[in-house]
């Protein structure tokens, strides 16, 4: 008996602050699916929270759990799909992600900072916090271009206001 294929209805990509658990919750609310984050499968799994991932096992063994979790997110599951900030570092992530709806949201550092904060439990902030992100921002930008169908701005604008643009983009 051959399996049904079942993918997300759209995957959010976007740095820390972008986003993507906020919309991803209201964009899965307006599609009547279910929203699930990469990040929070990993803290279920690990049994703690990213940042203490980074502490206690290295950002290496993070980003192994990442590659698993997104690839098992996008092999079964059907609703809307947040992934952390950095799962697109991976070329192996990036090729899984083609095929897929993948809606980058993008937000400018001003924008960014005032969502986050300066680092309280983003393990990667530890350290000059705005000139890290700026530099994330930077050096992940073109990888997340690379993988979206679709890129919507997210600064200064509402919740409401993105999540709507995302459900026009995604109609067929």
């Amino acid at each position: 008996m051959k399996r049904e294929t079942v993918k997300p209805v759209c995957v959010l990509v976007g740095p820390m602050g972008a986003g993507k658990t906020t919309i991803g919750h209201a964009l899965a609310g307006a599609l009547g699916v279910s929203f699930r984050d990469t990040d929070a499968d990993i803290e279920a799994s690990a049994g703690k929270p990213v940042s203490d991932i980074f502490v206690d096992d290295g950002e290496e063994a993070f980003r192994a759990m990442e590659r698993a979790a997104v690839a098992e997110a996008l092999a079964d599951f059907d609703g809307v799909l947040a992934l952390g900030g950095g799962a697109v570092l991976a070329e192996e992530t990036r090729e899984l992600l083609r095929g897929h709806a993948v809606v980058f949201l993008s937000v400018e550092l001003t924008d960014a900072v005032k969502r986050v904060g300066l680092g309280i439990g983003r393990p990667l902030l530890a350290l000059n916090p705005r000139a890290t992100l700026k530099h994330l921002l930077d050096q992940r930008r073109p990888l997340y271009q690379e993988v979206a169908t679709v890129t919507v701005v997210t600064d200064d604008r509402t919740p409401e206001a993105v999540t709507e643009e995302i459900l026009g983009a995604l109609k067929p």
